[in-house]
């Protein structure tokens, strides 16, 4: 009688050719992403390399800023050139007045911006959506077209040389972009909290001010960061309208170190390089500061819900 032979089954498990290739899948993803963080720390390294030139050569001496070659790190360290910056010019004076004008505009803007945007998008009325593309192709007009206009404005209601034109216009809508930016967030908050909101009596700025407002500090957030830089940094509107030394603005301050006489053991670039970092400095912090809330009003933003 013949007897039969078991079968002989292959135990469980991977094959080697499915090993190999998973192996070799996990080494490609591995050197992958190996070059991507090269790549993107080459490109920080890149772009923060004008920064470093600046913060180093401000502490710099006259003889060292002007030697050629030039030097990256200051042999010796010159600390005086911040404090030059407020012996030179009356730069506590420039940081108050930029403090004032970027404050007011910001809540003017923020407010403006806010109540533009819950009107497109809690109202309706005719031509709603013809005045909102009549509001959106005001970011195409150049500002050349427009500032012979309000200057000619602001000079016959006497505020040339005055903080009214840097502050009074962004309480007027707060600008085309914050309204956009705000009605597209807006329009993810559900209706049925304004209808609750309705059932108990509550008023449209009730219900603006008490519960959409509340609901959008992302995206408040990224319109307070956006108009602080704007009001900041803005350069054109003071130079036209402020005239006097004691209404000068950072950004038209800055130019004093650039005309002013110094003597010479004063290195006038390197105190022009600290007064620079003196004006980057609070944006630097209230970007890293707010950094969270700005990236996530620009994430949420559009996602309508």
């Amino acid at each position: 009688m013949a007897t039969t032979q078991p079968t002989v089954r292959p135990l469980p498990g991977p094959q080697p050719d499915a090993a190999v290739k998973r192996s070799s899948m996990a080494a490609n993803h591995f050197w992958s992403q190996v070059a991507v963080y090269t790549l993107a720390i080459l490109t920080a390294l890149a772009f923060s390399l004008p920064f470093f030139w600046t913060v180093t050569s401000s502490l710099k001496t006259a003889a060292e800023i002007r030697q050629v070659p030039p030097t990256f790190i200051p042999q010796d360290v010159r600390w005086a050139n911040y404090s030059d910056v407020f012996r030179i010019a009356p730069f506590a004076k420039f940081i108050w007045n930029t403090a004032v004008i970027t404050s007011l505009a910001m809540i003017g803007q923020i407010i403006s911006a806010a109540a533009v945007a819950f009107g497109f998008t809690r109202f309706r009325f005719p031509g709603r959506d013809w005045l909102f593309f009549v509001v959106l192709s005001t970011m195409m007009l150049p500002w050349q077209v427009t500032i012979v206009p309000q200057f000619l404005l602001f000079r016959y209601l006497g505020w040339i040389n005055t903080f009214m034109p840097l502050i009074i216009p962004s309480f007027f809508g707060g600008g085309a972009f914050f309204i956009f930016l705000l009605r597209q967030f807006f329009m993810t908050i559900p209706r049925d909290l304004d209808e609750a909101a309705k059932l108990d009596g509550a008023s449209s700025v009730r219900i603006f001010w008490n519960i959409i407002l509340p609901l959008s500090g992302p995206a408040l957030a990224t319109v307070a960061i956006f108009s602080f830089l704007q009001h900041w940094n803005e350069f054109i509107g003071p130079l036209i309208f402020l005239n006097t030394q004691d209404k000068f603005t950072l950004s038209i301050g800055l130019r004093y170190f650039m005309v002013n006489p110094f003597e010479n053991d004063e290195p006038r670039e390197a105190i022009l390089m600290a007064a620079s970092l003196i004006v980057a400095l609070p944006s630097l912090v209230l970007f890293f500061v707010a950094q969270k809330y700005f990236v996530r009003g620009i994430v949420t933003t559009g996602l309508k819900g």
